[in-house]
């Protein structure tokens, strides 16, 4: 007998192929988000849950699946999850935390060093012409012997303050708590406000929690150095999005380089998109192949696992009494 499961989203292979042969797969198959009330009467007799990030999972939702047993989302972030509804509702979660680690932090580093050195503005000056005209190039800066301020010091921060390290890069950073192994790791844990102030680079790895939420506004950007570059791998509302606007058209600080943005993705016309000193990529820190189909397949093993009342490889809420 096979598990009845429903997928707001197709999945990589093989993945999709190892929960189809053990469950009956509805499947949303259309790029426009699903539609809720048509999820809604999806849920009804739904036992498993497979979602995408554009999906809020709250208590309403929850109350229109009565047989559901277990929730996955190929990503390791949940913020569009209300756990505590989840665990009250005996329902456990899955996330993919690890597999996406080196692949994020290559993708932070790459963005600090396309900023620093203008790398996509020096592509557009080779295609427009202008070497060619002998126009002169405007210079870059350093990453030697400058300061990386991380804001968020999980794992991915880890690996992007190492790698800033072998770079002769020094780490300063600021978490919710100090990590015990910092001074091993060669990183010197400050305030927000001292950071702010020292950093030349500051890469934000912080969750979107309430606390975090437009984490960086006016004030903050206010603090930094005018030369300071700041790249933002974690979430885009962490991040006052006119506030950036307004630091970077004024000159308070030099650069942004955003893998994420507030709202996402950023429409045509947006006034960020008017500025020459801002990156832009689309959501791409986890986007290579294996790394990708490393996280549905660990999603498809936490959704396989809930449904056998088994615990899940990786649980955002492993206390929970299953249904």
């Amino acid at each position: 007998m096979k598990y009845n499961v429903v997928m707001t989203g197709k999945i990589l292979e093989p993945a999709q192929q190892k929960l189809a042969e053990r469950c009956n797969l509805r499947i949303w198959d259309q790029a426009a988000p699903n539609a809720r009330e048509t999820l809604l009467q999806w849920l009804a007799d739904a036992e498993g849950l497979m979602i995408r990030s554009d999906l809020q999972v709250d208590e309403e939702l929850l109350r229109h699946a009565p047989n559901l047993r277990v929730i996955a989302q190929p990503m390791v972030g949940y913020d569009n999850v209300d756990i505590d509804a989840c665990t009250r509702h005996g329902i456990p979660y899955g996330n993919t935390p690890g597999v996406l680690v080196d692949t994020t932090a290559e993708l932070t580093f790459a963005l600090m060093i396309c900023a620093a050195r203008r790398v996509h503005e020096g592509w557009d000056f080779v295609r427009d012409g202008r070497w060619q005209q002998g126009e002169s190039f405007p210079y870059g800066f350093d990453l030697h012997g400058k300061t990386l301020g991380v804001v968020g010091m999980g794992q991915i921060g880890v690996a992007v303050a190492t790698r800033a390290k072998a770079f002769g890069m020094k780490v300063i950073y600021n978490n919710r708590r100090q990590r015990p192994d910092d001074k091993e790791l060669g990183f010197q844990y400050v305030t927000l406000d001292e950071l702010l102030a020292d950093a030349d680079y500051i890469v934000v790895l912080t969750p979107l929690t309430p606390q975090s939420y437009q984490l960086f506004g006016a004030k903050e950007f206010a603090a930094m150095k005018p030369s300071a570059h700041f790249i933002n791998v974690a979430r885009g509302p962490v991040v006052d999005t006119m506030a950036l606007y307004e630091a970077l058209k004024d000159g308070q600080i030099a650069y942004a380089a955003l893998d994420v943005t507030d709202p996402e993705p950023i429409p045509t016309g947006h006034p960020l998109l008017e500025l020459n000193n801002i990156l832009i990529t689309p959501h791409i820190g986890s986007a290579t192949l294996r790394t990708r189909i490393a996280m549905n397949m660990l999603a498809a093993d936490n959704l396989l696992a809930g449904l056998e009342r088994k615990p899940l490889p990786a649980c955002v809420n492993p206390t929970v009494n299953y249904r």
